[in-house]
């Protein structure tokens, strides 16, 4: 995989935990976000995104309901419409996330903040949730997350765990970190547990190493945080996931956020996990 750029440029100052998801897309659509999006609008679902044209849209598909932990569906668009109306108002696929991956032949190849110009009429977008939204249900219940606090992207790691295969996407899953200590760890388990839409429980907690994680200091996207006494790593699915799959599957042409700048919808995150 590419080296992964670094992430820490600050968000406008006139975008924080209490903007609106409306806000978010205006700003990315503008140029003005080209970031990540951890703490922005706390109280909306965000999304990964994933695009490939018609003719691998249904093998995609499959791959996701294979793996719904670390690719649980919120959306999927018609052949050729970049608006997503269910998941907001004005909501543009083409200029709403903050920073774009554009790939060839599972190779990166450009980084832009506006695909208007590589549209076609037989793409198909994919949104999936992210984690980010349940992070506010952690942080609503005191949890404190040192991502957020030092307004860094969250660490993501490739692991040892295979996914299942559909066609020609398969490959390793990508977990986030988040370090806490024992009582938090427990608590943040039950509470992502009843949001199955956003990942969900975590995979693993623990020792690094038993997922395939060799340095916590190096992560393959995002930013590292210290882990300080008497904390333990806790790890859950990525939707970063599938870019690890499209790198496998080497589709001719592939479009995905870059790790970390998502996707806000219009959705609530206080409406997940009511079931």
């Amino acid at each position: 995989m590419p080296a992964e750029p670094t992430a820490n440029t600050n968000a406008p100052p006139a975008l924080d935990a209490a903007s609106d998801a409306l806000s978010v897309r205006r700003a990315a659509r503008s140029g003005a976000l080209a970031t990540h999006t951890s703490g922005l609008a706390r109280e909306y679902v965000q999304g990964n995104v994933v695009i490939l044209p018609e003719a691998l849209a249904g093998d995609f598909l499959r791959y996701c309901q294979r793996n719904p932990k670390p690719c649980p569906l919120l959306a999927v668009s018609e052949p050729g419409d970049p608006m997503l109306p269910c998941l907001g108002a004005e909501l543009d696929i083409r200029t709403d996330v903050p920073a774009y991956r554009v790939w060839r032949s599972g190779e990166l190849v450009e980084q832009p903040t506006d695909i208007r110009t590589l549209w076609r009429d037989d793409l198909v977008s994919f949104v999936i949730g992210c984690s980010f939204s349940f992070e506010h249900a952690l942080l609503a219940d005191g949890i404190r997350l040192r991502h957020v606090d030092e307004g860094r992207n969250v660490a993501m790691y490739r692991t040892n765990i295979q996914t299942a295969r559909a066609g020609a996407f398969h490959g390793p899953m990508v977990v986030t970190m988040r370090p806490l200590g024992a009582a938090d760890a427990i608590r943040a388990v039950q509470i992502s547990s009843r949001m199955p839409e956003v990942h969900g429980a975590p995979v693993h907690l623990g020792d690094p190493a038993a997922i395939g994680i060799a340095d916590l200091a190096r992560p393959d996207y995002g930013d590292a945080v210290e882990i300080r006494a008497g904390e333990i790593p806790v790890f859950w699915a990525c939707g970063v996931t599938p870019q690890a799959a499209v790198a496998q599957a080497r589709p001719a042409f592939c479009i995905t956020h870059a790790p970390g700048a998502m996707l806000v919808t219009d959705l609530l995150n206080r409406q997940l996990g009511r079931c």
